[in-house]
């Protein structure tokens, strides 16, 4: 049974920081894509960062850049999200997700074949 279990979420001030962990069991972990998308009160899922399976290759949203880093321990079949320099407009609950379809990662939800649950994150001012 496929699984993504994201942990790590909470409440931070703005300026503060987190690390979001993300284990994934029940599928080739080493071959997926990964990547973290958000979605906040109101408003559509978008994109934060991905990662590619093998290669390190990542990218992220002009909205986190430089704050924003990405990491995958494929030994451990976890991904991570550290978040740095948190503002308010970060928060959002955070979902891990997995695709077999883009290895190098993707920037699309539709891309990608499984989902967590979420985490809520919440940066006060």
């Amino acid at each position: 049974q496929v699984q993504l279990l994201e942990s790590g979420g909470g409440l931070v001030q703005a300026g503060g920081s987190l690390r979001l962990s993300c284990a994934a069991s029940g599928f080739t972990f080493s071959t997926y894509g990964m990547a973290w998308f958000r979605q906040a009160p109101g408003k559509e899922r978008e994109f934060v960062a991905t990662i590619g399976a093998i290669t390190t290759f990542t990218y992220f949203a002009d909205s986190v850049k430089g704050r924003f880093t990405i990491s995958r321990d494929n030994a451990k079949n976890t991904v991570n999200l550290q978040m740095n320099s948190l503002k308010p407009e970060d928060t959002a609950i955070y979902f891990c997700a997995a695709t077999s379809q883009t290895p190098l990662g993707s920037m699309r939800p539709r891309d990608y074949n499984y989902w967590g649950q979420g985490t809520q994150v919440t940066v006060s001012s």
